[in-house]
């Protein structure tokens, strides 16, 4: 049985970012997600089927989108709410003022979760919306509920933080980001390595030096081999993003020895994990050997989107 609490007074409005929750909000989300996990096989009888009945969510997904779409949609049906399928023009801003898009929809819906290319959008909406809560789908800059998925799934493997390391390969985009801003809060020390010019912002150190527990350290490598010695899960994302298809020659290039593969999982901790947000791209970020390898827990991620977006939910919306 899961007892709800009143989170309205610790919790952000809405969840742009992990740094909208603080330890405890973090902590509590991730118990959260793992009991749900537990008692979806309940069906109707889960004690959350209903927490959202009356309720409804709105989808702006700009981009494309098979985890994050499915998992919210089925997420919010399970708990008994409704979802509301906005077009995707409408986050252009074209047709009308995305101040006026907001406005309109938070007479309506409890919440919109929103995908986006400028994160910026997403901002100028939850800004705009003085009810709604919004949440963060994907933007250029943070992926913040991957990053909830991530850490649901290695609280599963591994129970406890503590003395864990992780090291990112590849890209500092924002999958990198949102993992370091939950990793620094977590007490979770992470090594991102990436080549010259596609390092992580300044801002996201700074932001996760600001919010990091423990001792928890975030170091910045230009080796890929020395990252990743002796960590206990390796992750990497795809060298091409989403709106960055004109540039996939010139990254093949830049990003060409980063790749994940046997000699890169070789250097890392006995029983190191291999992570991946998906969609992959087996021969290029990582190989079809590594992808496919006991130590990928790459399904569980995904698998994990909907619980950690349902207890997302649940303390967004849950209680009145």
């Amino acid at each position: 049985m899961i007892h709800m609490t009143n989170h309205s007074g610790t919790m952000s409005k809405d969840f742009l970012s992990i740094l909208d929750l603080d330890y405890a909000d973090l902590v509590r989300l991730l118990d959260l997600a793992l009991q749900v996990k537990k008692e979806r096989a309940l069906g109707r009888r889960a004690s959350t089927s209903s927490v959202l009945s009356g309720r409804h969510v709105a989808l702006l997904f700009e981009k494309p989108s098979l985890r994050t779409r499915s998992t919210f949609e089925i997420a919010i049906r399970e708990l008994g709410g409704e979802t509301l399928n906005v077009p995707s023009e409408m986050a252009e801003g074209t047709r009308e003022p995305l101040e006026d898009v907001a406005r309109n929809l938070e007479r309506w819906v409890d919440a919109l979760v929103m995908r986006t290319f400028a994160h910026d959008k997403a901002a100028i909406v939850a800004g705009a919306a003085s009810r709604m809560h919004v949440i963060n789908a994907l933007t250029d800059q943070q992926h913040p509920c991957q990053a909830l998925a991530d850490f649901v799934t290695l609280r599963e493997r591994w129970g406890s933080f503590r003395a864990r390391r992780i090291a990112y390969v590849g890209d500092g985009n924002n999958v990198a980001a949102s993992l370091a801003h939950a990793a620094a809060m977590l007490g979770v020390s992470m090594h991102v390595a990436s080549p010259s010019g596609y390092e992580l912002p300044q801002r996201v150190l700074d932001e996760a030096a600001r919010v990091a527990r423990e001792g928890a350290e975030l170091r910045c490598f230009s080796d890929p081999a020395a990252a990743v010695r002796g960590v206990n899960a390796i992750y990497t994302d795809v060298w091409t993003s989403m709106g960055q298809e004109d540039a996939a020659d010139q990254r093949r290039i830049a990003f060409a020895d980063y790749q994940v593969n046997d000699r890169l999982m070789d250097l890392a901790a006995p029983r190191a994990l291999f992570m991946h947000c998906l969609p992959a791209r087996r021969g290029e970020e990582v190989t079809a050997d590594v992808l496919e390898s006991d130590a990928s827990i790459v399904f569980d991620q995904a698998e994990n989107r909907l619980h950690a977006q349902k207890a997302l939910l649940l303390m967004l919306l849950g209680s009145p």
